[in-house]
């Protein structure tokens, strides 16, 4: 039951994320969808992480070369994802209010898939393997 109830938090999270996201583009001020291009970092993100899991062995290491090289594919995603709207606010394709905004989704929705795979990464009888 109490992986249901993360389930439940992590996708509210989630809507609340999206509705940044999505108020940096439709609010009558701001009115131009450029912004939804983050969406494809949001599909990428966790992409290198299941990648590594899946094919790098369980041991007790300190340090695995496909784990850490995933981590930094991640961690450039991440980065770019916070980049492209500050990027098209210095080029005025938007105002600096709906990059405001979709910065904080992006952190929201990051935060969010990082709790999705400290909730369901582990592994127990209920992991993200299950979906």
């Amino acid at each position: 039951m109490a992986g249901i109830k993360a389930l439940v938090g992590l996708s509210f999270t989630g809507a609340i994320g999206l509705t940044f996201l999505l108020l940096g583009c439709a609010l009558e001020q701001y009115g131009v969808y450029w912004p939804l291009f983050v969406l494809i970092f949001y599909i990428l993100s966790p992409i290198p992480t299941f990648i590594s899991r899946r094919l790098s062995d369980d041991t007790d290491a300190s340090s695995n070369a496909c784990r850490e090289l995933a981590y930094f594919i991640t961690t450039g995603i991440v980065v770019s994802s916070f980049g492209l709207p500050i990027v098209l606010a210095r080029n005025t394709t938007i105002q600096w209010g709906a990059c405001g905004l979709v910065m904080t989704g992006n952190a929201v929705i990051f935060l969010t898939i990082l709790g999705f795979f400290v909730v369901f990464g582990g592994g127990d009888d209920f992991s993200w393997e299950q979906w």
